[in-house]
């Protein structure tokens, strides 16, 4: 009876393991992509050429992660960090046309 039990209990425990890994790998691939999406952020900020629709979107994907729902929130990181970079795009671009804009 008791070799039951401790089967029983060691399956449980090996399933149990499978399912933190499962729900692990989309937490990491969230906390990759946050990292990503934030450090573009700051970039931009840096560089005092930030849109605001990049924090909504780090906001949105901070709230499905706490939700648990990885996949909405490596979305939202993604497109948070591809709003960041057009927006480092987009002033630097404006560094160099500047020039060609003013009345000679």
């Amino acid at each position: 009876m008791r070799n039951r039990f401790l089967i029983q209990l060691a399956v449980v425990l090996s399933v149990g393991g499978f399912v933190t890994a499962a729900v692990a790998a989309p937490a990491d691939d969230f906390k990759a992509a946050y990292g990503k999406a934030e450090a573009a952020a700051k970039q931009a900020l840096s560089m005092k050429t930030g849109w605001s629709t990049t924090d909504k979107e780090l906001k949105a994907a901070k709230k499905a992660a706490d939700a648990s729902k990885f996949d909405d929130a490596v979305k939202h990181a993604k497109e948070a960090e591809a709003l960041a970079k057009a927006s480092i795009a987009q002033a630097e671009q404006q560094k160099k046309i500047w020039k060609d804009a003013v009345v000679r």
